[in-house]
């Protein structure tokens, strides 16, 4: 039987949350992690990385890797930056969506990391109910149930509390 880390719920049994989008999916990252949202940066590849992690930002002077969660939740990835012929800028690969950096912090294995999650759009800080959560089914998901601590039910949608040090785990094992 796989374990999930827990939920941190508060007593009252909430949970403050930043919302995003990817793809058709919509993420929530506890607010505490949270150190900032970023417009889409230029990116470096970083040749033979894994798909997940395949470019790093320089933010504040600090190198980060970006990770696509596009590609654990089974959305196609999104890449890094693009040049645009004519100005050799980085322009985003799609500049009519709302794409964003949203940059976490976590500690990992005993260290604390930085690192850039790509989000499609960000929405808002939110206040989550633990009545409304159920852990992850057994069936009918088309990502790893073992990178999904919980399932919470809204009005429109249900939103995915991704296991980050489970997905970071399996990121650092491709590595």
């Amino acid at each position: 039987m796989q374990t999930h880390r827990t939920t941190q719920w508060d007593e009252t049994g909430q949970l403050e949350v930043l919302t995003f989008d990817i793809g058709e999916e919509r993420l929530a990252i506890e607010a505490v992690n949270i150190r900032e949202i970023l417009d889409l940066l230029p990116e470096t590849r970083v040749p033979g990385a894994p798909e997940i992690v395949s470019s790093v930002v320089n933010f504040r002077g600090k190198i980060i890797p970006i990770a696509d969660l596009r590609v654990i939740f089974g959305a196609a990835p999104q890449g890094p930056d693009v040049l645009d012929g004519n100005s050799n800028a980085a322009v985003p690969v799609n500049p009519a969506t709302d794409h964003r950096f949203v940059v976490i912090e976590t500690e990992l294995d005993g260290e604390l990391i930085q690192i850039g999650i790509r989000a499609d759009k960000v929405h808002e800080v939110a206040t989550l109910n633990q009545r409304d959560s159920s852990e992850p089914p057994v069936l009918g998901m088309r990502w790893k149930r073992e990178f999904v601590r919980e399932l919470v039910r809204q009005p429109d949608s249900v939103i995915v509390l991704p296991d980050l040090q489970q997905i970071f785990r399996s990121m650092a094992g491709a590595a």
